[in-house]
């Protein structure tokens, strides 16, 4: 059985390949831009040569693709978007307009001139790691389900502020079901708010299903996938209670894991916090002292203590479990960073909680997940299975 994995952040797209014959560490990966680097990219080549550029496709992650949109448009250059598109950018059209972006129907764009690049967005391009890897010999025709993670901060209604729109989601998820996989939702049942889920499952399903026919899609968000992903770590795994944080290039988050659950979380913006401030977040998450009034008075999203028993940080063999791209903020810290390896790869933490949340969002598919997760598979070598 094999699952394609997609992690996308917003520097890199991490991609695991799982193969149920395989032992994990064997399984086929790749690391690779994330789609706002390509788009970026793209632009950047597009303004150094004074081209008029148009925006299609679907709603993906921003950050530096924007970034780049918005100065083409500060050259005096054309630079137009579909609506779908431009939510890549904000939810408010009007906000993207006035970075002089120029909103145009379907209809409009196709009228555009040939001379116009057209740029697709898009979260998840199926056809292009399928060629990635058919280049290494290794077919994608015979996958069991796909998984993707990104980042949605959902749609906020114009009078709700973004970040506690976000903080209010992730709350409602957790008292729903108090797992990291309450973060993953089976293709059908993404929620209406969540845009960007909905964005990739829309592009997902229909390339694949180009390629491959109706298979099982899960979308998730990308911090509790790394976070999940992390807890296979052996030191973190042997730990009953303990605390994890994904240092993401945007988005730092916490979540305080105990034998019954999630007992707390906080969520803010890296680049808003420096290693003192970091670390203060962090003991006070442990100690159960954190509020959401502190996060969010701060510009973070929020923080949530559903259990008010402490953690003791300086006890067992490490204080803090880090993952994420920008881990390295806490390399120096006092609170004993562990920085977390499942199966040897911080990179593909994420595509492993994504395969952990597969299990979960598709009990069918379970059983062989949670026997290669738990390293009962029995594998000797790759060349004995494949």
């Amino acid at each position: 059985m094999q699952i394609l994995t997609v992690d996308v952040g917003t520097g890199t797209q991490d991609v695991f390949l799982y193969d149920s014959r395989l032992d994990l560490e064997n399984g086929f990966k790749l690391v690779v831009p994330s789609p706002t680097m390509i788009v970026r990219r793209r632009l950047r080549q597009a303004t150094q040569q004074r081209q008029a550029v148009l925006l299609e496709g679907v709603t993906m992650g921003g950050g530096p693709s924007a970034w780049a949109a918005e100065e083409h448009a500060r050259q005096g250059l054309p630079i137009y978007a579909t609506p779908d598109a431009a939510r890549s950018f904000n939810d408010d059209l009007e906000a993207v307009r006035q970075t002089g972006i120029e909103i145009v129907s379907k209809d409009e764009a196709r009228r555009l001139s040939d001379s116009v690049l057209r740029l697709q967005l898009r979260d998840f391009d199926f056809t292009a790691l399928a060629s990635a890897f058919e280049q290494f010999g290794v077919s994608l025709k015979e996958l069991a389900a796909i998984a993707v993670a990104v980042f949605d901060h959902g749609a906020a209604p114009p009078e709700i502020s973004d970040r506690q729109f976000r903080f209010d989601y992730l709350d409602e998820r957790l008292r729903a079901e108090n797992r990291l996989s309450a973060f993953a939702f089976r293709a059908e049942e993404v929620p209406p708010i969540m845009t960007r889920l909905q964005a990739v499952v829309q592009s997902a399903r229909r390339e694949a299903a180009q390629a491959l026919g109706e298979i099982p899609l899960v979308v998730m968000d990308t911090a509790p996938a790394a976070v999940l992903g992390a807890t296979y770590d052996p030191l973190v795994a042997a730990a009953s209670r303990k605390l994890i944080a994904n240092v993401g290039n945007f988005h730092t988050l916490a979540f305080r894991l105990g034998p019954q659950g999630i007992e707390g979380v906080f969520e803010h913006h890296t680049g808003l916090l420096d290693l003192p401030r970091l670390e203060a977040l962090l003991v006070a998450l442990a100690d159960g002292s954190l509020t959401h009034a502190e996060v969010f008075g701060h510009h973070g999203h929020g923080a949530l203590v559903y259990d008010e028993q402490p953690l003791d940080l300086s006890a067992g063999p490490f204080g803090i479990a880090v993952t994420g791209p920008r881990r390295s903020m806490l390399q120096a810290s006092r609170l004993r960073p562990h920085f977390a390896v499942p199966f040897g790869d911080m990179m593909i933490a994420g595509c492993f909680g994504l395969l952990a949340a597969t299990a979960d969002v598709l009990p069918e598919l379970g059983e062989p997940i949670r026997a290669s997760l738990s390293g009962k598979t029995g594998h000797t070598a790759p060349w004995d299975a494949v």
